[in-house]
Parts: structure tokens; sequence; C-alpha cells
């Protein structure tokens, strides 16, 4: 083996890094008996009613696959998607899980959201921006059976929180 005892620590550190790095995510404190994310418990319901933001809303029948969005032009610049009132169909990824990139998740572990509408499908990243604008939290616990955050960036960080209206 060429790279010898140097190999097997890289490999261990890197291990470390990746074992740490799942250990911190979704600390948040959640809601329901689902939050934090188990494995084995029974997946949360799918998104029921309308969500809203201050650029537009999305409309889930509660059956995990059909939305209607109405983005405002902002946001559909944002998203790559048609602004205004579109049909169309929704999954939540993994992220990026390599070799096989983003896989179908339950949302509470969820770090991208598919969007499908108007002929155009965008992916878009789960999280939380801070306040600075310079970094930003995602991975579990984000979306939540009453808030969905797309997360943006740009020059800086920037969140689009959906909030389940009542």
């Amino acid at each position: 083996m060429k790279n010898g005892k140097n190999g097997w620590i890289t490999r261990g550190l890197a291990l470390l890094l990746f074992l740490l790095a799942c250990a911190g995510c979704g600390l948040s404190g959640g809601g329901g008996e689902n939050f934090p994310y188990e494995p084995d418990t029974p997946a949360p319901a799918p998104h029921d009613g309308v969500f809203v933001s201050e650029h537009g809303t999305m409309r889930f029948g509660g059956d995990g696959e059909r939305v209607t969005v109405d983005f405002d032009e902002e946001l559909a610049a944002w998203c790559g998607l048609p602004a205004g009132e579109q049909e169309g169909t929704y999954v939540f990824l993994s992220g990026d899980l390599p070799p096989h990139g983003s896989m179908p998740v339950r949302y509470d572990v969820a770090h991208e959201l598919e969007l499908t509408v108007g002929g155009q499908r965008a992916v878009i990243q789960l999280g939380i921006a801070a306040e600075d604008g310079r970094t930003a939290t995602s991975g579990l616990d984000m979306v939540t059976p009453e808030r969905i955050p797309l997360l943006f960036s740009g020059e800086h960080f920037f969140s689009v929180v959906f909030q389940k209206e009542e």
C-alpha cells in the first residue's frame, strides 16, 4: 500500500469529521413525535394546507406529490421557475450523496426541495440564513410541519421562509 500509515490517518480523520458533522445536524428543537428525526420512526404526514412567505405561497394537498405555487417575480427568478400561480409537483431530497446524488427522503431530513412547475424543474436548498448573511444552517429538522425555509446564496445567504397559514 503506497499511502501506508498516513493514508489510514487521513481516512480516519475524514471519517471523524464526517461523523462530527452528522452529530451536529438537527440540534434545534422540533415539534411533534417525529422530531428530531430518529431512524425507524414513522415518516411525518405530508404537508397539507397553505404556506405563506413575503414572496408568495405554496398550497399542498396532503398527498405528498402535488403543489400549487404562486411566486412573485423575484422569488420565481431566484428559483428559475415561472412567476404566478402554477400547478406542479414536489419532492424533498437528501442533497448530494455520492455516488448516486440526491435521493427522495422524508422532509424532516431533507436538504433540498425539488419543484417542477410550468414544465420547469428547480432544486432549491433548504435552510436558514444567519442575520449577517455570511453563514446558514441546514440539515435535519429545518423543514417542519409548519415551516419550509428555502435557502439561496449569491453575494450572501438569504432565506425565504414559508410558514403554514392557520
